[in-house]
């Protein structure tokens, strides 16, 4: 592949790349770019426009804008991959913050500079008020659907690498999870007693469902019999007002979780009041309802329920805490009682195992500690007498004598340090 230059007038250099014949006509095709700057910089340009189109990396400089692609990634990926939630959140993000301040970049001419500046004035005061910065955890958020709808450009050829794979987004720092202690428990549920979600809230704390899982729940889905439930759809509701209803994201969130005897209980008990009112109302309850509905049938209101639960610890005088901390609670709890965390991730629709183990890693050295003095009485009673002295400078010179033995191997050596460990 050949390419030179021509001098168009002072500052302004004609790139001529000759790409060949056409298969068609047979005619020599050529592309032409222009470039402003010195002779050398017209040069350079040339010789990186060759490398590129031989390594098969070169884009066509286009006058496509960054806020252009991004509202055509919406359009075209985003609506047919993700689920309504997730199309409101990016285009809630892409509209207020990332066009307003990264949309007038062409696409080809956005560099990883503009990104570090973008993600450094959004910390300082990139609040839609202008009251303040965006938290680390908001602006990482921004970073990663500037980094995902970068991968597309780069998939639709528009683009010749993804700037944002290079650029370090801030990292939020890990906020401490608050859960209910034992003791406050009964204070909490006491003070619940005074709303209408006293069931509600405890479904969340003794099962460790989600807000969402337990809004979908349906009478269909739970077993009072067999006491357990199956969690088989998620709730939420959008900014418009509309609820959505769907299958969980994830199969592992598809699950079925045992109900302690005490819920069963209450679940009972609830289902019965609710099958005399509908009687009352001139109608029955049936399988498809959902199990916390209101008095029309339909589903609780998420934001609802979130704040009733905050006016609720407010005035039980509880530390503060979220909604979702009673999950938190759910799982610290069953952890600190012996409970397997194999047992516990499945209870609570992780992935795997280690999601659980990284999230209550805060709970592992209290666990770490209770089974190695379990370790302990398990041997006394075995009848390993663990208190039995021990001659420490006997055991001193035969580590001694061992050690002066010609031997080098790995073999040797290991056998050496297996003996030492055996005590007179």
């Amino acid at each position: 592949m050949k390419g030179h230059i021509r001098q168009r007038s002072k500052g302004s250099w004609t790139i001529i790349v000759d790409v060949g014949k056409d298969p068609e006509t047979g005619r020599r095709r050529q592309q032409w770019y222009t470039i402003r700057g010195t002779k050398r910089d017209a040069d350079r340009a040339l010789r990186e426009m060759l490398t590129a189109m031989e390594k098969g990396t070169y884009v066509k400089p286009t006058l496509l804008t960054l806020g252009e692609w991004l509202m055509q990634w919406l359009e075209s990926y985003v609506s047919m991959h993700t689920t309504p939630r997730t199309q409101e959140s990016y285009n809630s993000t892409i509209r207020h913050h990332l066009i307003p301040a990264l949309g007038a970049i062409p696409i080809t001419q956005l560099q990883p500079q503009h990104l570090q500046s973008y993600y450094a004035q959004a910390l300082s005061q990139g609040r839609a008020d202008h009251r303040g910065g965006l938290s680390a955890r908001s602006v990482l958020y921004h970073h990663r659907i500037l980094s995902e709808a970068l991968t597309h450009a780069v998939k639709m050829g528009l683009v010749a690498r993804n700037v944002a794979e290079v650029v370090d987004p801030p990292r939020p720092a890990r906020s401490s999870m608050a859960t209910l202690a034992p003791e406050d428990i009964p204070v909490f549920l006491e003070a619940a007693k005074e709303t209408p979600y006293y069931v509600f809230y405890s479904n969340l704390l003794y099962t460790g469902l989600r807000r969402g899982e337990s809004i979908a729940l349906r009478w269909r889905n739970v077993d009072l019999d067999m006491a357990s439930l199956s969690v088989v759809e998620t709730a939420f509701k959008l900014g418009n007002g509309e609820y959505v209803i769907k299958e969980p994201k994830t199969p592992h969130s598809r699950r079925t979780v045992a109900l302690p005897p005490s819920l069963a209980l209450l679940l009972r008990q609830y289902r019965s009041d609710q099958e005399k009112l509908m009687f009352q109302m001139g109608s029955r309850l049936k399988d498809t309802d959902f199990v916390f509905a209101r008095s029309d049938g339909s589903p609780l209101d998420p934001n609802m329920v979130t704040r009733t639960f905050s006016k609720i610890v407010r005035k039980a005088g509880l530390p503060h805490m979220r909604l979702h901390d009673l999950r938190h609670t759910h799982a610290t709890l069953m952890l600190k009682a012996g409970v397997h965390p194999k047992i516990v991730s499945e209870r609570l629709g992780h992935a795997g195992i280690g999601i659980t183990l990284d999230t209550y890693s805060h709970v592992l050295p209290g666990l770490q500690e209770a089974a190695a003095e379990r370790f302990d009485r398990l041997l006394e009673e075995e009848g390993v007498d663990r208190n039995k002295s021990i001659d420490v400078s006997k055991m001193l010179a035969r580590t001694e004598d061992l050690d002066s033995r010609p031997c080098r191997s790995r073999t040797c050596d290991t056998l050496i340090k297996s003996q030492v460990l055996i005590f007179p």
